[in-house]
């Protein structure tokens, strides 16, 4: 690995800014999902065993360079508080300047300090040098800890990493870790499976994989496009028809990579997209001129399963239907109970990530049987169309 971790770094008396990911839904001033403050603790526990002073640098929401009371990180406070019981956790109304020089200055050994929301300064996603070096001032040691930031170079994940030594928190490391061992170096055969809505927003997707892994499901909405490709009727399914040539393109790449794409055999349709709406299941090829295919069928699911017992790695994006309506949830949620299921097995590594493929994973009840689910979104998904990450690049020795 090309980077420290914090098992490198001497932290003893060191003042250690941590950039991490704290941006949790709020919901009239509360949070109501704080998956990602408990998942920034690990490394705050390990840097204070190790006798370093962490300060955490964060964004929340998008208030371009402004301050906005409703975009405040002292309103995570109490839920930070609450994730580090018996550890004092501090706040500073600024990242930079006096008030945060001040608060650093405050701090015992033993306790934790929360800065202000680096995006109330308009240099922050500039990646401003100004700013970068006014947030180094602060501190000795930097520690990323936000691989879901870290398709951004801004100030407080690029900048600031290049100004002190630097290491990978624990979320991070784990991170880096999973997604080394499903693209960097897997163990062969890898499948990628790769839904959702439309081929134009996953095309660096589908070009990088396809000369990467062994399979490529396609699914979802997506799959339409690819069988308006081949001359097959889709009904009224959403389809982008303008994307055929595209999709040619991409199935030839993959037979040139010795890629095998897997496309539905057989289909899910309905006249309604709706919950319980009267369906039938019909080969691909058939689907009645006035329906839309929801969901793939259990022919699909069948021939997916001999795929995913072959293989070795998995990658996951986005559903293979409709997930969120009953039944059109069926081809999904029985695809990823049995990754789950051979990932518990030990014969397979299992890696997710997306905003729809972890929520369809939890409806599923498959999530906790994959080797690793990211949360990280746009980062997981660049790092999967092959782009280089500033902020991990950063970290690099």
């Amino acid at each position: 690995m090309g980077w420290k971790t914090l098992d490198d770094m001497d932290l003893a008396g060191k003042v250690v800014l941590v950039r991490v990911d704290v941006n949790v839904p709020m919901e009239n001033g509360e949070v109501t999902d704080a998956t990602r403050i408990e998942k920034i603790v690990p490394t705050v526990e390990d840097i204070l065993k190790k006798g370093g002073k962490p300060v955490l640098l964060a964004h929340f929401g998008r208030p371009k360079g402004k301050v906005v009371e409703e975009m405040s990180l002292r309103l995570v406070l109490p839920a930070l508080q609450k994730a580090l019981p018996g550890t004092k956790v501090s706040f500073a109304a600024d990242c930079v300047g006096s008030e945060a020089e001040q608060a650093v200055a405050a701090m015992l050994e033993g306790e934790v300090l929360l800065l202000e929301n680096t995006r109330f300064h308009a240099g922050e996603e500039k990646n401003d040098p100004e700013l970068a070096a006014a947030m180094a001032k602060l501190g000795q040691v930097y520690v990323n800890d936000a691989f879901s930031a870290a398709h951004r170079a801004h100030s407080s994940t690029e900048g600031l990493a290049r100004l002190l030594p630097s290491a990978a928190g624990r979320l991070m490391e784990a991170e880096l870790k999973a997604l080394e061992a499903a693209l960097g170096h897997p163990e062969r055969p890898v499948v990628a499976v790769v839904g959702g809505a439309k081929v134009s927003t996953k095309l660096d997707l589908l070009g990088n994989l396809v000369g990467r892994v062994d399979h490529l499901v396609i699914g979802g909405g997506m799959a339409n496009t690819f069988l308006v490709a081949q001359g097959i009727e889709v009904g009224k399914s959403l389809a982008e028809r303008d994307m055929a040539d595209t999709a040619r393109e991409i199935l030839s790449k993959a037979k040139a990579a010795g890629c095998t794409i897997h496309l539905p055999l057989d289909v899910v349709v309905a006249r309604e997209f709706k919950a319980g709406a009267a369906n039938e299941t019909v080969e691909t090829a058939a689907c009645p001129a006035d329906a839309m295919i929801l969901d793939a069928g259990p022919k699909t699911v069948a021939a997916l399963s001999e795929v995913f017992a072959s293989a070795r790695t998995l990658i996951w994006n986005g559903p293979l239907g409709a997930f969120e309506i009953e039944p059109f949830d069926a081809a999904t949620n029985a695809a990823a109970l049995q990754v789950a299921q051979l990932t518990k097995a030990g014969q397979l590594i299992s890696v997710a990530g997306g905003g729809d493929t972890v929520a369809a994973l939890n409806k599923a009840g498959a999530a906790e049987g994959f080797s690793y689910i990211s949360t990280a979104g746009g980062a997981f998904l660049e790092w999967m169309e092959g782009k280089e990450l500033p902020g991990v690049a950063a970290l690099t020795v």
